[in-house]
């Protein structure tokens, strides 16, 4: 069948990151931010880690947002919810100088614009595990609109992460969509390669290729973005 959407990971895919380096810098600048609140540096960090855990493993029908601050409850009570307006103004500042160690893809934009111009519905399918307004700012980074996709995954709209295969499915199932119809392109050999247990096809772009289990990449449609349209064009 023919190809009608394709859902784009963002991290490595569509804007260049190292996640080492990213992680670092996302975490000095929260702390930073936050320990004049009250936060202690390790507790923090630590509680964040968990909150992501928490998303990554959420099988409820409750949001990852909902999951995630639950989990900060534990760490701090229910006290954690009256600085939600601190944490939203730290992405909305210190967050963004982080874009100096993302720079954007000078192919990405160009790329998004041709399929865009061929009529191909874009979703921006990166791991929801951010607020919208992280997600979006990470997708201004690289010279894109969020209103470039028709629907951007992020903790409030999600509930299920990568690499579980149901992160796709509740894609699906949200914008009635066909698999057979779809195509899954990502970098990271375990969280988007998963897409294929429900049937998803999935390319791999390997510029920037994640492959912690050392996985083989004979039988799956991989390569740069030239290779990519060339795929879309079988």
């Amino acid at each position: 069948m023919t190809i009608k959407t394709i859902l784009f990971d963002l991290d490595g895919t569509l804007l260049p990151m190292d996640q080492e380096v990213f992680i670092k810098y996302y975490f000095g600048a929260l702390v930073k931010h936050m320990e004049p609140e009250g936060y202690e540096p390790k507790k923090l960090i630590d509680s964040i880690w968990k909150g992501t855990e928490a998303m990554v493993k959420n099988r409820s029908s409750m949001t990852n947002e909902q999951v995630f601050w639950d989990k900060m409850k534990e760490f701090y009570g229910d006290s954690v919810m009256k600085d939600l307006p601190k944490f939203e103004e730290f992405y909305k500042t210190s967050f963004q100088n982080i874009s100096a160690v993302c720079p954007p893809d000078p192919e990405s934009a160009p790329l998004i614009k041709q399929l865009k111009e061929q009529g191909y519905q874009l979703i921006l399918a990166t791991n929801p595990i951010f607020p919208a307004i992280a997600t979006n700012s990470r997708i201004r980074w690289g010279n894109l609109n969020p209103e470039d996709f028709d629907l951007v995954t992020t903790y409030e709209n999600s509930s299920r992460a990568k690499p579980n295969p149901e992160y796709f499915q509740e894609i699906l199932e949200k914008l009635n969509l066909n698999p057979e119809e779809c195509l899954v392109v990502g970098n990271d050999m375990t969280e988007d390669l998963c897409a294929s247990k429900i049937g998803l096809p999935v390319f791999i772009r390997t510029t920037h290729l994640i492959n912690k289990e050392n996985r083989t990449l004979d039988s799956i449609p991989h390569g740069d973005f030239k290779e990519l349209i060339e795929c879309l064009s079988v």
